[in-house]
């Protein structure tokens, strides 16, 4: 497995960037910024992340292919199209979005229609044609997890996976973000179990972040960093170790200076559980 993360440098240097990353104790990185129409560019990206050790681990399109007004679908469609065929160019182990919202104006929000069979139709649809356009020899195409977009469970995804039956379409692990209610909150440890044992052979990527409840009604479940939260770390780590491959862990949506914190916890964690991360050194990481 891999510790990563995607930070903002005020270089645009891919050797630099590469070199920070690692000197800041990451072994995997998001894609810096870059586009299908910069072969040099991308050519630099990979040699440099590769010099280094550095796993290029995801390119993001957070956009929305459920939008409900059809032109901004499909122009939101294309984009994936392209940032898949980008992963797959430069070397990325995914391209990852969510499966997007029927919600009118927020691109992530909840919607009753999100969770129904339309949505898991037209998701169906809109995997198979990013696959179909691209057709990548090295990248999978993922969706993240969710609380109130499928797929919210093992159960969705592998719905999902076996709906689009592709070989490049993988797993992109976020299990705070389907911890929905306070049963999986109280057992996140099983449910953390459930999702590797029944999904583990499709996982390529993972965020990582924590979760707390608060005592205000009705149930209140809000994102923490790392060691902040709920979440079995010990049983997080111990079931993404057990894949036996370099999947990358990505630390996301903290401020620049708590990474380093996030960081530290989790290697910690790492420590106690006799675990490692591959490729992983530097100061941070000592």
């Amino acid at each position: 497995m891999r510790l990563g993360v995607s930070l903002q440098f005020e270089s645009d240097d891919p050797e630099a960037i590469a070199r920070l990353y690692v000197q800041a104790g990451y072994s995997a990185a998001g894609c810096p910024p870059v586009t299908l129409d910069q072969p040099e560019r991308i050519r630099a990206i990979r040699e440099a992340f590769a010099r280094h050790d550095l796993m290029l681990a995801e390119v993001g399109v957070w956009n929305n292919m459920l939008d409900p007004d059809e032109d901004r679908r499909r122009l939101n469609l294309q984009a994936n199209v392209e940032a898949l065929a980008l992963a797959d160019e430069i070397g990325a182990v995914c391209c990852v979005n969510i499966a997007g919202s029927f919600h009118p104006s927020n691109w992530d929000g909840p919607q009753p229609r999100n969770l129904s069979d339309e949505a898991f139709d037209l998701t169906v649809q809109n995997v198979r044609h990013i696959l179909q356009a691209v057709k990548p020899r090295r990248s999978y195409y993922t969706l993240e997890t969710m609380p109130w977009v499928i797929p919210d469970s093992p159960d969705s995804y592998l719905r999902l996976l076996e709906a689009v039956d592709h070989p490049m379409f993988a797993v992109h692990l976020d299990p705070v973000n389907m911890i929905n209610c306070p049963a999986r909150y109280y057992d996140n440890a099983g449910f953390l179990r459930d999702c590797f044992a029944r999904l583990g052979r499709w996982i390529v990527a993972c965020h990582a972040k924590d979760i707390l409840m608060t005592e205000q009604l009705t149930v209140h479940l809000q994102e923490a960093r790392p060691g902040l939260g709920a979440l079995d770390y010990r049983v997080f780590l111990q079931e993404l170790s057990r894949l036996g491959r370099d999947v990358p862990l990505m630390l996301e949506h903290l401020p620049q200076a708590e990474y380093p914190l996030a960081q530290r916890y989790v290697l910690d964690v790492a420590k106690e559980c006799r675990l490692s991360f591959s490729g992983v050194r530097g100061s941070a990481a000592n």
